[in-house]
């Protein structure tokens, strides 16, 4: 049976760096200009998730057919977020969107799924560390991620870094992931070049 996956769009961040909130901000999509919140649940959407969450409070806008869950650990960042998703998830799987990835097509997140396997999931990697933000969790990751939220450590980074470190009995396989030179994981401050790395549980 192949692995099933349930997939959330992280839209709880307070945009206090842009003064407005960057859910509502227009982009292009389909020779249409929309909200980035919907162009990233449509990209989501596409690639038919057995389940499919918006992390945060509840918008104007937002589709009451999508399940939002605001965060069971609020004020930890984007690690409540993905942690209150696994811990609602039945999935084998999360993959995780954040919403200010505008240039995410459906085929690099096929691509993701692709490299995933049973308990061992994926997320990119590039000279500045880990890209947890566009990732694939398996469902056995909530426990790290609950126990970094009780130590107070809310880093991604460190997350990950535990994670691809938590079993000494196996090894981590690394796959690469086409340079991406169109910009496509490209937002202020991200990389263009990506190789993906595998969590194993």
């Amino acid at each position: 049976m192949h692995p099933t996956f349930s997939a959330v769009l992280l839209a709880g961040g307070k945009s206090a760096r842009m003064g407005r909130d960057k859910v509502y901000l227009q982009v292009e999509w389909e020779g249409a200009f929309i909200p980035l919140w919907k162009r990233q649940l449509a990209v989501l959407q596409s690639i038919t998730p057995e389940r499919l969450f918006i992390s945060g409070a509840r918008k104007q806008g937002y589709p009451t057919s999508i399940r939002v869950l605001e965060d069971h650990w609020p004020d930890v960042g984007p690690l409540g977020g993905i942690a209150t998703c696994l811990s609602r998830s039945q999935s084998d799987f999360l993959l995780v969107l954040a919403v200010d990835l505008p240039r995410i097509q459906p085929g690099f997140l096929k691509k993701l799924l692709a490299l995933s396997a049973a308990g061992c999931g994926v997320v990119p990697v590039h000279h500045n560390g880990f890209e947890p933000l566009i990732a694939v969790y398996p469902a056995s990751s909530l426990a790290l991620a609950i126990d970094r939220i009780r130590e107070q450590d809310y880093s991604l980074q460190h997350f990950i870094a535990k994670l691809l470190g938590k079993s000494p009995h196996h090894e981590l396989r690394s796959r690469s992931i086409r340079t991406d030179p169109t910009g496509k994981l490209e937002h202020p401050g991200r990389p263009r070049s990506f190789t993906c790395l595998t969590i194993d549980n």
